[in-house]
Protein backbone atom coordinates (compact mmCIF):
# COMPACT_ATOMS: atom_id res chain seq x y z
CA UNK A 1 0.00 0.00 0.00
CA UNK A 2 0.98 3.27 -0.53
CA UNK A 3 1.07 4.30 3.17
CA UNK A 4 2.95 1.67 4.01
CA UNK A 5 5.84 0.88 1.16
CA UNK A 6 8.69 -0.06 3.82
CA UNK A 7 7.10 -3.56 4.00
CA UNK A 8 7.11 -4.17 0.43
CA UNK A 9 10.59 -2.96 0.64
CA UNK A 10 12.24 -5.34 3.24
CA UNK A 11 10.18 -8.26 1.28
CA UNK A 12 12.39 -7.11 -1.89
CA UNK A 13 15.67 -6.92 0.69
CA UNK A 14 14.65 -11.01 1.45
CA UNK A 15 13.79 -11.40 -2.14
CA UNK A 16 17.80 -10.46 -2.96
CA UNK A 17 19.01 -12.04 0.03
CA UNK A 18 17.24 -15.16 -0.46
CA UNK A 19 18.98 -15.02 -3.90
CA UNK A 20 16.18 -14.66 -6.76
CA UNK A 21 17.44 -13.64 -9.72
CA UNK A 22 17.55 -9.80 -10.62
CA UNK A 23 14.12 -8.88 -12.48
CA UNK A 24 12.14 -11.51 -11.21
CA UNK A 25 10.35 -9.49 -8.06
CA UNK A 26 10.03 -5.67 -9.04
CA UNK A 27 8.74 -3.22 -6.27
CA UNK A 28 7.97 0.34 -7.10
CA UNK A 29 6.71 2.27 -4.33
CA UNK A 30 4.27 5.32 -5.13
CA UNK A 31 1.02 6.28 -5.34
CA UNK A 32 -1.44 4.71 -7.30
CA UNK A 33 -3.01 7.59 -9.64
CA UNK A 34 0.90 7.45 -10.72
CA UNK A 35 3.07 4.57 -10.23
CA UNK A 36 0.59 2.26 -10.41
CA UNK A 37 -1.28 3.42 -13.33
CA UNK A 38 1.91 3.65 -15.53
CA UNK A 39 2.55 0.10 -14.33
CA UNK A 40 -1.26 -1.45 -15.21
CA UNK A 41 -0.68 0.76 -18.50
CA UNK A 42 2.65 -0.27 -19.64
CA UNK A 43 2.62 -2.12 -22.59
CA UNK A 44 6.19 -3.70 -21.51
CA UNK A 45 5.20 -5.04 -18.61
CA UNK A 46 3.50 -8.62 -19.03
CA UNK A 47 1.83 -9.32 -15.33
CA UNK A 48 0.67 -7.15 -12.53
CA UNK A 49 -0.31 -8.69 -8.88
CA UNK A 50 -2.52 -6.08 -6.94
CA UNK A 51 -3.96 -6.21 -3.23
CA UNK A 52 -6.35 -3.79 -2.22
CA UNK A 53 -9.60 -2.85 -2.96
CA UNK A 54 -12.41 -3.86 -5.51
CA UNK A 55 -12.57 -0.36 -6.78
CA UNK A 56 -9.10 -0.09 -7.42
CA UNK A 57 -9.00 -3.69 -8.74
CA UNK A 58 -11.42 -2.70 -11.51
CA UNK A 59 -9.47 0.17 -12.33
CA UNK A 60 -6.13 -2.47 -12.99
CA UNK A 61 -8.42 -4.72 -14.83
CA UNK A 62 -9.27 -1.32 -17.29
CA UNK A 63 -5.77 -0.57 -17.54
CA UNK A 64 -4.65 -4.02 -18.52
CA UNK A 65 -7.37 -4.43 -21.04
CA UNK A 66 -6.99 -1.15 -23.01
CA UNK A 67 -2.99 -1.81 -23.10
CA UNK A 68 -1.41 -5.73 -23.86
CA UNK A 69 -4.22 -7.38 -22.21
CA UNK A 70 -1.38 -8.48 -19.16
CA UNK A 71 -2.15 -11.18 -17.28
CA UNK A 72 -3.63 -9.83 -13.43
CA UNK A 73 -3.84 -11.18 -10.70
CA UNK A 74 -6.20 -9.55 -8.00
CA UNK A 75 -6.63 -10.35 -4.38
CA UNK A 76 -9.50 -7.81 -3.07
CA UNK A 77 -11.49 -7.12 -0.55
CA UNK A 78 -9.45 -7.16 2.26
CA UNK A 79 -9.72 -11.29 2.83
CA UNK A 80 -6.31 -11.92 5.06
CA UNK A 81 -5.33 -15.45 3.65
CA UNK A 82 -3.78 -17.83 6.17
CA UNK A 83 -0.42 -20.00 4.60
CA UNK A 84 0.06 -23.21 5.87
CA UNK A 85 3.00 -25.06 4.17
CA UNK A 86 4.11 -28.75 4.80
CA UNK A 87 6.55 -28.38 7.26
CA UNK A 88 4.35 -26.48 9.74
CA UNK A 89 3.19 -27.78 13.43
CA UNK A 90 -0.43 -28.94 12.06
CA UNK A 91 -2.10 -28.75 15.55
CA UNK A 92 -0.58 -24.94 15.90
CA UNK A 93 -1.45 -24.46 12.69
CA UNK A 94 -5.21 -25.71 13.08
CA UNK A 95 -5.62 -23.39 15.74
CA UNK A 96 -4.53 -20.49 14.77
CA UNK A 97 -6.42 -20.50 11.25
CA UNK A 98 -9.44 -21.38 13.56
CA UNK A 99 -8.96 -18.31 15.84
CA UNK A 100 -8.30 -16.11 13.12
CA UNK A 101 -11.56 -16.76 11.04
CA UNK A 102 -13.77 -16.86 14.71
CA UNK A 103 -11.95 -14.49 16.61
CA UNK A 104 -14.73 -11.55 17.63
CA UNK A 105 -16.94 -14.23 15.73
CA UNK A 106 -15.15 -13.27 12.36
CA UNK A 107 -16.21 -9.60 12.32
CA UNK A 108 -12.92 -7.81 11.75
CA UNK A 109 -10.76 -6.40 8.84
CA UNK A 110 -8.41 -9.30 9.21
CA UNK A 111 -10.06 -12.19 9.87
CA UNK A 112 -8.31 -14.99 8.33
CA UNK A 113 -11.34 -15.97 6.10
CA UNK A 114 -9.09 -18.08 4.01
CA UNK A 115 -6.14 -20.60 4.27
CA UNK A 116 -4.05 -21.85 1.77
CA UNK A 117 -2.23 -25.07 2.59
CA UNK A 118 0.23 -26.95 0.46
CA UNK A 119 -0.75 -29.98 -1.10
CA UNK A 120 1.45 -33.05 1.03
CA UNK A 121 -0.29 -31.60 4.16
CA UNK A 122 -3.66 -30.18 2.42
CA UNK A 123 -6.05 -33.43 3.46
CA UNK A 124 -4.59 -34.05 7.19
CA UNK A 125 -5.00 -30.36 8.08
CA UNK A 126 -8.83 -30.28 6.29
CA UNK A 127 -9.08 -33.13 8.80
CA UNK A 128 -8.05 -31.68 11.52
CA UNK A 129 -9.83 -28.19 10.68
CA UNK A 130 -13.02 -30.04 10.41
CA UNK A 131 -12.84 -31.63 14.34
CA UNK A 132 -11.80 -28.38 15.41
CA UNK A 133 -14.72 -26.63 14.27
CA UNK A 134 -17.27 -29.28 15.58
CA UNK A 135 -15.67 -28.63 19.19
CA UNK A 136 -16.94 -24.69 19.18
CA UNK A 137 -19.64 -23.88 20.82
CA UNK A 138 -22.06 -21.51 19.92
CA UNK A 139 -24.56 -20.31 21.81
CA UNK A 140 -25.34 -17.46 25.01
CA UNK A 141 -22.41 -15.75 25.27
CA UNK A 142 -22.75 -15.07 28.49
CA UNK A 143 -22.11 -18.78 29.26
CA UNK A 144 -18.77 -19.72 30.68
CA UNK A 145 -18.57 -22.83 27.93
CA UNK A 146 -19.76 -21.14 24.98
CA UNK A 147 -17.17 -19.96 22.42
CA UNK A 148 -19.41 -17.83 20.15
Amino acid sequence: AEQTPLTALYVGALCKEAGFPAGVVNIVPGYGPTAGAAIAEHRDIDKVAFTGSTAVGHLVMQAAGKSNLKNVTLELGGKSPNIVFADADLDHAVEMAHFALFFNQGQCCAAGSRTFVEEPVYDEFVRRSVERARKRKVGNPQTDDVDQ
